[in-house]
């Protein structure tokens, strides 16, 4: 809960402290504000506040185009290129590039691939197509511990194209096969066989 008396001293203080923590909305102009808006504070009388940039909107407000409250703290633009690249990682996440392309992703989040590529090599030292067979292989592996569904259907399931190139780079990250690792599994509904002492 806000507290209006609160929120009004940080508003006419500019206490940055409070910056992304709530928003002025101020009824005479229909504008709202982050605390830090260097325009001179409006009376109090005429003033509203909000936790979220999208409740003054809701309510009925424009977002100021002097304090930009989209950049303001917690929100998606204050982030920055992260935020891109943790969309982009939950499509991946989702089989954005089981079927399609970095390009059809990038378009998605609306920048150019080579941007994506870039922004992902910053945050996460891969590419968006290392991280998805990352993502695939894992999934696979997953399967392959905790159900007894054939091969073929495991390499569909984790998002690859084709058996074949399942195992292909099934084996180029764990260097064994996927039979390998699902018989050194332990079988699915039994637990693990203890070993002998001595």
């Amino acid at each position: 809960m806000l507290d209006p008396e609160v929120c009004e001293r940080a508003r006419i203080g500019r206490d940055r402290r409070y910056d992304g923590r709530f928003f002025s909305g101020v009824r005479t102009t229909r504008i709202y504000c982050r605390p830090v808006c260097p325009v001179r504070p409006a009376q109090g009388k005429n003033v509203q506040f909000y936790a979220t940039a999208a409740a003054a909107e809701v309510a009925g407000f424009r977002p100021c185009l002097r304090c930009r409250p989209e950049a303001a703290p917690f929100s998606p633009a204050w982030l920055g290129s992260r935020t891109t690249v943790q969309r982009a990682l939950r499509l991946i996440h989702d089989g954005a590039l089981d079927q399609a392309s970095v390009d059809d992703l990038a378009e998605r989040l609306g920048i150019g691939s080579r941007h994506l590529d870039r922004l992902f090599q910053r945050h996460l030292g891969a590419s968006p197509l290392q991280v998805a067979r990352t993502l695939r292989v894992q999934r696979a592996k997953r399967l392959l511990d905790q159900t007894r569904l054939p091969m073929l259907e495991i390499a569909a399931r984790a998002g690859f194209t084709s058996l074949r190139r399942f195992n292909t780079v099934f084996a180029e990250v764990y260097r064994r096969t996927p039979s390998d690792v699902r018989r050194l599994a332990p079988r699915v509904g039994q637990a693990p066989k203890k070993k002998r002492p001595g």
